[in-house]
């Protein structure tokens, strides 16, 4: 399925990057890995909304990228593909990890990218002069 319309905002993206952190997080809050692995809900939604930050990643230019390289962008894009192209060969240990450090520490970056790129955005279209 194409986009239609006028190409969105990549900062829109970020915003979604978050959102969907954010849901990882909350879905797993309080669960140990176990617990985690047993929930078919949990870990499905929990999967599904690691695979749409690699989808999200995708969508962020090149050049962006580049100026965030703290971020792991191609590892998150091979992440993605990974869930979605072998889910018989997922590795529980891995997953979890991702969802207890990387996804925390991903969303501090992100904040910080959002933050930025607002600051940078709004100097882009101040009209006041």
């Amino acid at each position: 399925m194409s986009e239609k319309g006028p190409p969105r905002e990549w900062r829109f993206y970020i915003d979604d990057m978050i959102g969907f952190g954010e849901k990882v997080l909350t879905y797993t809050a309080g669960l140990d890995q176990s617990g985690f692995l047993n929930n078919d809900l949990t870990y499905d939604a929990t999967l599904r909304n690691l695979e749409l930050i690699g989808e999200a990643a995708t969508r962020i230019p090149e050049e962006v990228r580049q100026q965030y390289p703290q971020v792991p962008w191609r590892l998150i894009i091979a992440t993605r593909n990974r869930l979605i192209h072998a889910y018989l060969g997922i590795d529980e240990d891995t997953v979890w990890s991702i969802i207890q450090d990387n996804v925390p520490e991903l969303l501090e970056y992100l904040e910080t990218i959002r933050s930025q790129s607002y600051v940078d955005f709004n100097s882009e279209n101040d009209l006041s002069g």
